[in-house]
């Protein structure tokens, strides 16, 4: 009897895939724009007394589905220093914290949106975060279709379908409706929603990610399914006693403000957002369908949620929800 050959495998071949906690949700409680904040602080009483109510529900909403204990949840808040940066960290912060403090709501966590196109990474080398995305979307062809189209890493355009075709007939022939034919929707019922999504805009150095795209990026993170060679991106940073930054590149792109917050990724997240943002966020559920996320990653949320008896959709837009309250 022959004896088994011992297999020699390098430990780097094996690249091992960095953990991180969850929280059963992750809470969005605001998403705002450099303009909203110039408005003031009566700008922000307003937001944080309107999702207040809101909040409370989605809590009592995920309580019923556990079968014991309390619910993990950590609150997080997006600002904009991305597209525009009319302020400091110094002078908008603490009027934020003050405004949700008043409403009784907690910022657990607080982001910046430059962050989920370059974030911080080993070594001070940047992370594109953004761009690592993009090569990880998988276009879905539309059925009956020979799936002929330029791809989305040249176009910097995503649909949720099929487009309407672009080659005319005859002016004859379009006018009495034979040579045009509608866009449709994959996997419409009954009637389709169509969506084309732009990405980006601008080439090379100049360009620009689109707010949808940002937006994906950020529902993964909050999942906690994207890594960085292995490792956890956007590690949230504590946030000490002294004072904040006067420059947004000087504040971690996820600071920790409550030391006593659940973990900052979590199985489902929750964005209780101005009704201007729906639009956007259909556009992330679009983008969301088409991504592809590493195996080990699904694996450790099915792992860690399937050993709390905590249901998870295997769809990756399906983990995501949203309260849009009116006059917000």
């Amino acid at each position: 009897m022959n004896s088994p050959v011992p297999v020699f495998r390098e430990t780097s071949a094996e690249p091992r895939t960095e953990s991180v906690a969850f929280a059963h949700l992750s809470l969005e409680i605001g998403h705002l724009y450099m303009e909203d904040f110039v408005e003031g602080p009566d700008r922000l009483r307003h937001h944080f007394a309107s999702v207040r109510p809101w909040v409370d529900a989605v809590r009592a909403g995920l309580s019923t589905q556990l079968a014991e204990g309390r619910p993990r949840v950590s609150t997080c808040f997006l600002i904009d220093d991305y597209f525009s940066r009319l302020s400091t960290p110094a002078e908008l912060v603490p009027p934020l914290v003050d405004a949700a403090a008043e409403a009784g709501l907690t910022i657990d966590y607080l982001a910046r949106e430059s962050g989920c196109a370059i974030a911080p990474g080993a070594d001070r080398v940047p992370v594109r975060l953004a761009e690592s995305v993009l090569h990880r979307l998988v276009e879905s062809p539309p059925p009956d279709s020979s799936a002929f189209r330029p791809p989305v890493s040249r176009t910097g355009w995503l649909s949720n379908g099929r487009r309407a075709p672009t080659q005319r007939s005859s002016p004859a022939m379009d006018f009495e409706g034979a040579g045009w034919q509608p866009p449709s929707e994959t996997g419409a019922r009954g009637h389709s929603v169509f969506l084309d999504v732009e990405l980006w805009s601008g080439t090379g150095e100049q360009r620009l990610w689109s707010c949808a795209f940002l937006a994906s990026v950020w529902q993964l993170v909050r999942l906690g399914l994207l890594r960085d060679d292995g490792r956890a991106v956007l590690t949230p940073v504590p946030s000490d006693a002294g004072e904040l930054p006067t420059e947004w590149d000087a504040m971690p792109p996820v600071l920790r403000l409550n030391p006593r917050a659940a973990p900052f990724t979590a199985y489902l997240t929750c964005s209780v957002l101005p009704g201007r943002f729906l639009p956007i966020e259909h556009a992330v559920r679009v983008i969301l369908d088409q991504v592809h996320v590493e195996a080990e990653p699904l694996r450790q949320v099915a792992e860690r949620s399937g050993s709390e008896n905590f249901a998870v959709p295997a769809g990756i837009a399906e983990r995501t929800s949203y309260v849009f309250p009116p006059g917000l």
